[in-house]
């Protein structure tokens, strides 16, 4: 299935197609090929809403001066944000890169920053790239059928090293919130760059903490 990542077709960001019965139970489709939903609307991040996240400045412009390409879009569903309550949804991660850099998600910490997270990777090849407030960095590799586990404290993003679209499985206590503003802010203190002989490669983030 032929994905359309122009802007001129994108769907209302944030919008939901149904509401969903979360008081009663329901059930909702997911392709198991590119994780994309016919009963439900997703989120959209195009590369103009990813001002500040590469590290190439001159290339995220050059980039954006072509075409304002779809970088992610995910499922939200509208899961109320209440103790009991689950949110999922998959997270679907397209190929390319600014510079060096691979496409990615921008990353997040929850606001209840003792929440865990759990992903399963449906297609694709990537990976999560996690990080805590004390500096601990892993990337963690995603592959179809792998599971992964994000603990408490870490943020979590998904990265794409492959070639097609990184599709990913999502669940995490729906009271949990998400806090962008201190990626935003800081950004992450490593990145995922295509290193010699097209193999992915970790390098410190030279601009980590400056904005």
């Amino acid at each position: 299935m032929k994905v359309n990542r122009k802007r001129g077709n994108q769907m209302a960001q944030g919008s939901f197609e149904c509401d969903f019965e979360w008081g009663k139970g329901f059930t909702v489709d997911f392709s198991l090929v590119n994780g994309l939903s016919a009963g439900a609307v997703s989120t959209k991040r195009y590369l103009s809403n990813m001002k500040g996240m590469f590290a190439d400045e001159a290339a995220y412009k050059n980039a954006l001066e072509r075409e304002d390409s779809l970088i992610y879009e995910f499922y939200e569903l509208g899961a109320p944000e209440k103790a009991g309550d689950i949110a999922f949804g998959t997270s679907i991660t397209y190929p390319g890169k600014i510079g060096d850099e691979y496409f990615m998600t921008k990353g997040h910490f929850h606001t209840i920053l003792e929440t865990g997270e759990a992903y399963y990777t449906l297609s694709g090849e990537g990976g999560m790239l996690l990080e805590n407030p004390e500096g601990d960095t892993s990337f963690q590799i995603l592959s179809p059928g792998k599971a992964l586990y994000v603990p408490p404290r870490y943020a979590h993003r998904s990265v794409n090293t492959g070639k097609s679209p990184l599709v990913t499985f999502f669940a995490f206590r729906a009271d949990a919130g998400h806090d962008y503003s201190t990626i935003e802010t800081k950004g992450y203190r490593k990145l995922i760059v295509e290193g010699k002989g097209g193999v992915h490669t970790i390098i410190d983030n030279p601009k980590w903490g400056v904005k």
